[in-house]
């Protein structure tokens, strides 16, 4: 029986020790402490001391220096100490991400900042109480990645239909329109009844940064199809996030080119008010991509149909 033990150690593609040693040593290791780790892994004192005597006779070295009421890790036991610490805790980190698999249904979704903060949030709380077993979580970013790659399972994106593709479903499109606090609008010192009324005040800027099409979504499109190319506002303010120059706006701070429907919110509550109802439609619009892995997902598939269903009744509305 001796000699087939043997055989099967030697067989063996690793060569280690019993896992229950490793987590009495780290324990007597971390506290200093036979005692202190017993009481951590509800064992008895004596048992601590066996494991690690164990795992000593295994490595054929002292692990510990057993002074007079005291431990102290030997060279051995420092470096042995420094990989079953990492051991331990990269098991751990497996352990949970494999149990969450199993008990966890997640979403995860990339889109921009302002979408997400002005449009999506606000709503979630909807999804939320239909499905609260479901775990969205939120990427708000400029930067397009690879869904698959990245374990994303669904992004919303400003494309053109063409740059959407095949895969995508529309959500709703684009327009804008210049909006502005009511306590802004109700300023007899600066009226704002006409487009070139803009000139009296602070217009909002967002710096999109260079890229194709970044263009449309700024004032000059839109001060172009009014015939004020040429106009000079009082000042200008700049905000790197879309959601920034809205918040400026509902503060008072200016006049913001206003994206409908991602302010619809806030022009029906009265934070937003439409000095000029004179719009410009983008050729652009929001569609909805999906990651292949997440096809087999149920619940990526009841979020697509709750996120059609909520655009589908904000155009509505």
């Amino acid at each position: 029986m001796q000699i087939l033990n043997a055989q099967s150690m030697r067989n063996r593609q690793y060569d280690l020790p019993p896992l229950d040693q490793l987590e009495a040593f780290e324990a007597a290791a971390r506290h200093l402490s036979f005692t202190k780790a017993a009481d951590e892994l509800a064992l008895t004192q004596s048992a601590v001391s066996r494991q690690v005597a164990a795992l000593e006779a295994f490595y054929g070295t002292p692990l510990f220096q057993r002074l007079h009421r005291a431990l102290r890790l030997s060279d051995a036991g420092q470096l042995l100490q420094r990989t079953v610490v990492d051991v331990l805790q990269r098991l751990h980190q497996a352990s949970g991400q494999l149990r969450g698999e199993q008990r966890a249904k997640t979403v995860v979704v990339t889109t921009t900042a302002g979408f997400a903060g002005l449009w999506l949030i606000p709503r979630l709380a909807g999804f939320a109480a239909s499905r609260p077993e479901v775990d969205v979580r939120i990427s708000a970013s400029n930067t397009l990645i690879n869904l698959d790659r990245d374990g994303v399972d669904v992004a919303i994106r400003y494309h053109s239909q063409e740059g959407a593709g095949v895969d995508s479903h529309r959500l709703f499109g684009d327009s804008f329109v210049p909006v502005c606090s009511p306590r802004l609008l109700r300023d007899k010192s600066r009226p704002l009844k006409r487009p070139e009324d803009l000139r009296l005040h602070c217009l909002l800027h967002m710096d999109y940064g260079p890229g194709p099409g970044t263009e449309l979504l700024e004032w000059p499109p839109w001060l172009r199809a009014m015939n004020l190319e040429g106009l000079k506002p009082a000042r200008v303010l700049h905000f790197s996030q879309y959601d920034q120059v809205v918040q400026a706006a509902v503060a008072g701070q200016g006049v913001a080119l206003g994206r409908l429907p991602l302010i619809g919110d806030l022009l029906r509550q009265r934070k937003l008010v439409l000095p000029f109802k004179k719009s410009v439609m983008s050729p652009r619009a929001y569609y909805v991509l999906q990651s292949g892995a997440s096809r087999r997902k149920p619940e990526v598939r009841e979020f697509l149909e709750w996120l059609l269903a909520e655009a589908a009744a904000d155009a509505a509305a």
